[in-house]
């Protein structure tokens, strides 16, 4: 009895039996190839390509087998069945084709593992097909445990084979796929031909049909040139595929380094790649992070099961560097087919910089930029809690109200960015002294405010007071001591306000009256205060509408030749006539217009009024107007007088302007600058109430004046008064030695008149010449040389 385990050596051709492992390995990989492609391939052409997969398999585990089968020349004769042949032949294609389909079925866990025990089946049912087709002079028995270890074999390995290709796209699986499908197809033929055992028998005939092995051998060579023809174009494809897939990881490595978000793609949790962004993040290179899992560096259980479940959805948590340090990200997960398979990736974005900004925001919502103090929403905020703690434990509290003196002149001086250090340096003075519990805020501009809460005796706040008025007695960058001193105003709960409105409005009329006495000090709220600050305030309010409802109007008051009488001009003062209140004084509503700033509203109004009531008027009589230092100091204020004079026409001679020396010491070099414009442009200056300012005589060295008035209080007094005669004396000395003509104020009678006819005074203007009055009342005057001498007897009663 002749069996081919004992023959497998002596009687097989080694040389074929090596042809047919390389055939078998060449068709193995190709079937591995070609099974990814099938993957990668569209719905309509995923047919057509598994059809190629499924027929070279086929052939090469067919042409696997019968190359080995010609390898075999036992010592009798054989021959091969025709139909048996082809039919093991198609048998592998279709059962190979079957397998590979099964191995592909998606949503199936286990799918390449029933895969891969068909086409293990497929092997078995092709070799014993092919075992059938087998003619020899003899007879055939076989091993039946043999035959059973072969097929469980073939189809063991076989289902391991492609669960093993399938697993992965890299090289490394793919060859590791096709070794296991070749040990898969050689281990069952050996075994199953190690199962066969021929017993010679020269009676027996091979038919007439089949046919020998010559036959046999082309037409293995022409499945083997198939094969090899499948195989270079599987190898082509899988190249091709491989550079296109190569290219597009480099394509989308360069759009995702490109990008400023961390970007992961994830194969479940484990991470395949990153972006540089995300690399920088960690603190690691993309090839320290790749192949670990996203715990690692999201160590948030919940968040990244949410971010998973919720694809798309925003989540913030932490990410993790290598420090071990946890910075605020923000994620967002999207699916995507990376390399031919779904992946998630997961792009990362740093909320570092918006938490710094968020948090910079919510500190400058509550506190000044410049001094670092709480602002006036968070000084609200808490005053408003501690009124609520005071009225429930029945505790008093204090409030301070601060305003800076002189600070607009350090910043006229010395400049804003001098005037921010001051604030600061003052900001951090006031907080040095401030005791435990007790806030200090910036309300604005000049403006500070300190909460004194659980005051027992109202004489500690007027130390701490004193202690505030103390500590700004310093002299910073060139800025003297002195210059820049604090009015405080004092209320307190519940006594001057129930609640925060009353209280602060308390505390301002306590300021009010501070800076009203003196400035430089402080005052506690009095009853009295509240009505004269709402008295203040409500005149303020009408005095806002008053050019708009026509309840103003202008008087004139002659000026005059103290010898003749003859009038030379005007000074045009200001009248307000209230609905309710009837005429309200000048020196009651101009201090008001002064302190809110409406002097420049209403200034214009007089200016723009006196010019075009002056041009009219036959006479080329001069016209003085009064001009706040608000008003001189303005931007543009030169710039309106031209627009003025040209709008009305009046020449520019005619028009005087009076300031007092107040407006000179208020912002002394863009006076001069102001005065000195004018000046160009032909308007005439006249200093008003000399002598009742400070430092006359330097002013008027240095400032370009044309005429000084003398204060009324003086000329009132020259019969009574001796010192008053002499000061009228030298004054008038004074202008005669400078130049300049002096006119004298407040002339009510004859005596007045003469005495200053005899000390040479050229001009006066008061009662004796005329009361103020609508200009209608002069119409004689401004219409013809008319001269009107004072009857030396009169005496007009002042208003």
């Amino acid at each position: 009895m002749l069996t081919v385990y004992d023959c497998i050596v002596s009687d097989h051709d080694l040389r074929l039996v090596a042809l047919a492992a390389l055939v078998c390995a060449l068709a193995s990989l190709t079937a591995v190839n070609l099974l990814h492609h099938v993957r990668r391939a569209d719905r309509g052409n995923r047919a057509s390509w598994l059809c190629i997969a499924a027929a070279s398999t086929g052939f090469g585990i067919w042409a696997t087998h019968f190359i080995a089968m010609l390898a075999f020349s036992p010592s009798v004769p054989t021959a091969y069945n025709v139909v048996l042949t082809v039919v093991s032949l198609i048998a592998a294609v279709l059962l190979t084709g079957i397998g590979l389909g099964a191995a592909l079925r998606p949503g199936l866990v286990a799918a390449p593992w029933i895969g891969g025990a068909i086409v293990g089946g497929g092997i078995a049912v092709m070799h014993y097909t092919g075992m059938a087709a087998f003619e020899v002079a003899g007879t055939i028995t076989w091993n039946h445990w043999l035959v059973a270890a072969s097929i469980g074999l073939g189809a063991a390995i076989g289902a391991a084979a492609l669960s093993v290709a399938l697993d992965s796209t890299v090289l490394r699986a793919k060859l590791s796929g096709a070794l296991l499908l070749t040990l898969a197809i050689c281990s069952h033929h050996f075994t199953a031909m190690g199962a066969v055992a021929i017993t010679p028998d020269p009676s027996i005939a091979l038919s007439s049909s089949s046919i020998h092995a010559g036959w046999l051998a082309a037409g293995v060579a022409l499945v083997s040139l198939a094969i090899l023809l499948i195989a270079v174009v599987a190898l082509s494809l899988d190249i091709r595929d491989r550079r296109r897939a190569s290219l597009e990881i480099e394509r989308m490595r360069d759009l995702t380094d490109a990008a400023v978000e961390g970007l992961v793609v994830c194969a479940g949790d484990v991470i395949v790649t990153v972006n540089q962004s995300f690399a920088r993040l960690t603190g690691l290179t993309a090839e320290q992070i790749a192949g670990r899992d996203l715990s690692e560096w999201v160590p948030d259980a919940a968040k990244r099961d949410t971010l998973f479940t919720f694809l798309g959805r925003a989540i913030e948590t932490e990410l993790r560097n290598a420090d071990g340090a946890l910075m605020p990200v923000e994620l967002i997960a999207r699916q995507i087919s990376y390399n031919g398979a779904p992946h998630n990736v997961v792009a990362f974005r740093d909320l570092r910089d918006r938490r710094d900004a968020e948090a910079q925001i919510r500190y400058l919502a509550h506190h000044d930029p410049l001094t670092g103090l709480g602002n006036r929403a968070s000084f609200d905020h808490r005053l408003d809690r501690e009124i609520r703690f005071h009225r429930r434990a029945r505790r008093q509290l204090a409030l301070l109200c601060l305003d800076l003196d002189g600070f607009k002149e350090v910043n006229d001086i010395y400049g804003h960015a001098a005037g921010d250090r001051v604030l600061q340096d003052i900001a951090k003075h006031f907080s040095s002294v401030l005791g435990e519990g007790q806030m200090l805020a910036r309300l604005g501009g000049d403006e500070f405010a300190i909460i004194a809460p659980l005051v027992t005796d109202p004489a500690q706040v007027g130390q701490l007071a004193d202690t505030l008025l103390k500590s700004l007695a310093w002299e910073q960058d060139g800025i003297p001591a002195g210059l820049v001193s604090v009015s405080i105003g004092v209320a307190l709960y519940p006594s001057d306000g129930k609640d925060r409105t009353e209280l602060l409005s308390s505390a301002d009329a306590a300021l009010y009256r501070a800076k009203t006495e003196g400035k430089g000090t402080y005052r506690f709220f009095e009853a009295a205060m509240g009505a004269q600050i709402r008295e203040r305030r409500s005149i303020e309010h009408d005095l806002r509408g008053a050019i708009a409802n026509n309840e103003l109007s202008l008087a004139y008051q002659p000026q005059a030749q103290v010898e003749t009488g003859e009038v030379n001009g005007f000074e045009v003062l200001l009248r307000w006539n209230h609905p309710a209140r009837g005429n309200v004084p000048p020196a009651l509503f101009i201090p008001i217009a002064e302190e809110s700033g409406l002097i420049l509203k209403l200034g214009e109004w007089v200016m723009r009024e006196a010019c075009r009531e002056a041009a009219t008027w036959m006479r080329p009589l001069t016209i003085a107007v009064n001009v706040s230092a608000l008003q001189l100091t303005s931007d543009g204020f030169v710039e309106f007088i031209e627009a003025t004079l040209g709008e009305t026409k009046l020449p520019s001679h005619r028009l005087e302007i009076e300031i007092t020396e107040t407006a000179l010491v208020r912002d002394p070099n863009r006076a001069l600058h102001s005065l000195q414009r004018l000046k160009a442009i032909g308007v005439n200056i006249a200093m008003d109430d000399f002598g009742t300012g400070y430092s006359s005589l330097s002013n008027l060295r240095a400032f370009p004046f044309d005429k000084i008035k003398i204060d009324r209080s003086f000329i009132q007094a020259v019969h009574a008064n001796p010192q008053a005669a002499a000061i009228v004396r030298a004054v008038l000395g004074l202008g005669r030695g400078l130049g300049l003509p002096v006119i004298a104020e407040g002339v009510e009678t004859a005596e007045e008149l003469r005495f200053l006819g005899l000390e040479g005074c050229a001009e006066a203007q008061g009662y004796l010449f005329g009361r103020p009055a609508p200009i209608k009342e002069f119409v004689p005057l401004i219409s013809a040389n008319v001269v009107t001498l004072p009857q030396p007897h009169v005496k007009a009663a002042r208003n």
